[in-house]
């Protein structure tokens, strides 16, 4: 079985295999959870997920090379639309699979959130080293992502979870809002930078940029104002 196992390449299998066998022999049964971490693939949300991760470092590359170095910036706009077309889909199948095939997990409740802030935080810091971001929006943007992982953080402690709020999901249509109008600044800049009704897109990206940082600092307040509530938090100033 064994042999079987590892000539058809299934080591994953064989692993689990030769572990069963063993506690079997030492009269031990082996735990299920265990049995999981053996043969038990991920789920194609956390596969997606994961692919928006791998995406990230693709899309500072993409805006570094083409128009930090100014290598090829029409190019390097036609990769950072397909990239960020690619993140926004798989960011909302991944919720969509999760809940139509209930393949919710902690490790997506997690890694979840976590790619978006990747993700989008990467697009506004190329945004604002191409100077169409403001700073000040940037840098509120980053303290509340801060904020809230430091929060999770706590929750997860207690076993508890953080539950997405209205004012959260409007943040994250924002952002996504934002991140379209900061590439077609980018994409007026690469493919026709005479354009003279450029800066009305550039006003409206910045407009967005700013509505963005104020949707994320209420959003914050409204989540910390139901983290103060807590039990968590009693925890916390107790320590």
């Amino acid at each position: 079985m064994i042999h079987y196992l590892y000539t058809t390449g299934d080591l994953w299998l064989c692993r689990w295999y030769i572990a069963f066998a063993c506690s079997q022999l030492a009269g031990h049964s082996v735990d299920p959870r265990r049995q999981q971490f053996y043969y038990k693939p991920m789920t194609l949300p956390n596969k997606l997920t994961l692919a928006r991760i791998w995406a990230t470092p693709l899309v500072f590359l993409a805006w570094y090379l083409s128009f930090h170095l100014g290598l090829s910036p029409r190019f390097g706009i036609l990769v950072l639309w397909v990239l960020f077309l690619f993140s926004e889909i798989t960011d909302a199948l991944d919720g969509y699979f999760a809940r139509r095939r209930n393949l919710v997990s902690d490790v997506g409740k997690l890694m979840d959130p976590f790619s978006d802030v990747f993700l989008r935080v990467t697009y506004f810091i190329c945004f604002t080293s191409s100077g169409i971001m403001p700073v000040w929006a940037l840098i509120i943007i980053v303290w509340r992502e801060l904020g809230i992982l430091f929060v999770r953080m706590l929750l997860i402690r207690e076993g508890e979870a953080l539950a997405a709020s209205k004012g959260g999901k409007s943040k994250a249509m924002l952002y996504f809002l934002s991140g379209i109008g900061g590439l077609s600044v980018l994409t007026i800049q690469a493919w026709i930078p005479e354009w003279t009704e450029s800066g009305t897109v550039e006003y409206v990206a910045f407009g967005l940029f700013s509505v963005s940082a104020l949707a994320a600092l209420l959003s914050f307040i409204d989540y910390w104002r139901h983290f103060v509530k807590s039990e968590t938090h009693r925890k916390f100033m107790d320590e």
